[in-house]
């Protein structure tokens, strides 16, 4: 596949209905479900990795043009959680090396967490320390 203007805007507009999808069904959930703990997050990114699956075995099986792929996967999907991007990559690695599959696992949430983690108290340090 290559990057042809239309598989950019394919992704772009995909991307911009996948935001829009993430932040109402996350205000959603945050609003019907008054608890500490991100429901709609770990939601869109469940929703989103069991879509992300169903049309990578569906984009494999029948031929699809690219930019439609573009549209849903990268762009949508993509929007929608990063998480999905990562699920897939994970599983399809897991099949053919358990063990990189697992070194993936490891290294994406570990540094995902700790790179969150330390750019904001980083931030938050630099921020309230400014005068």
């Amino acid at each position: 596949m290559t990057l042809s203007p239309q598989i950019i805007l394919a992704v772009g507009a995909g991307g911009f209905f996948g935001a829009i999808t993430r932040v109402y069904i996350v205000n959603f959930f945050n609003k019907t479900l008054a608890f500490n703990f991100p429901f709609g997050v770990l939601f869109v990114n469940i929703v989103g990795s069991f879509l992300i699956g169903m049309f990578f075995a569906i984009f494999s099986y029948y031929t699809v043009n690219d930019s439609l792929k573009s549209f849903i996967n990268t762009g949508f999907l993509g929007a929608l959680t990063t998480y999905s991007a990562f699920a897939i990559e994970s599983f399809l690695l897991l099949e053919t090396s358990f063990l990189l599959g697992l070194y993936n696992m490891f290294f994406n949430l570990l540094g995902s967490v700790l790179a969150a983690g330390f750019t904001y108290k980083f931030f938050y340090f630099i921020l309230n320390n400014i005068k």
